[in-house]
């Protein structure tokens, strides 16, 4: 099993950016597939983007869709996800998820699959 610590959460006012980054442990770390999630107070934790074991697929939710970018750097155990154009409604607790890759394309819309880290607090202000 890959742990998983995430940092890089906030709190940024609508419109401004965050990177969030989530560093793994093990040396196995290229052959997982890598997600976000997010949880926001009374709802569901729900997919964010994905990201293949060689960075050559990505993935993500149609509700951030052009302002979020996933990547990776297998050098260094590490995915980050940038967010741009941050709205209120991205306010969630985020996790790093990750997942053999045989089972990337389950990571879209499974999310209890995998290794979990304990979630950084992203909040946006109006």
């Amino acid at each position: 099993q890959v742990q998983l610590v995430e940092s890089g959460g906030g709190l940024v006012q609508a419109g401004g950016s965050l990177r969030l980054s989530c560093a793994a442990s093990g040396r196995t770390f290229s052959s997982y597939a890598m997600g976000w999630f997010r949880q926001a107070p009374g709802k569901e934790r729900e997919f964010v983007a994905a990201i293949n074991w060689s960075g050559g697929s990505t993935s993500y939710a149609d509700s951030v869709k052009g302002r979020f970018t996933i990547s990776r750097d297998n050098a260094k155990n590490t995915v980050s996800l940038q967010m741009n154009s941050l709205k209120p409604e991205d306010t969630a607790v985020y996790y790093c998820n990750a997942r053999p890759n045989s089972l990337y394309y389950s990571i879209s819309y499974s999310n209890v699959v995998g290794s979990w880290g304990q979630g950084t607090q992203v909040t946006v202000s109006s």
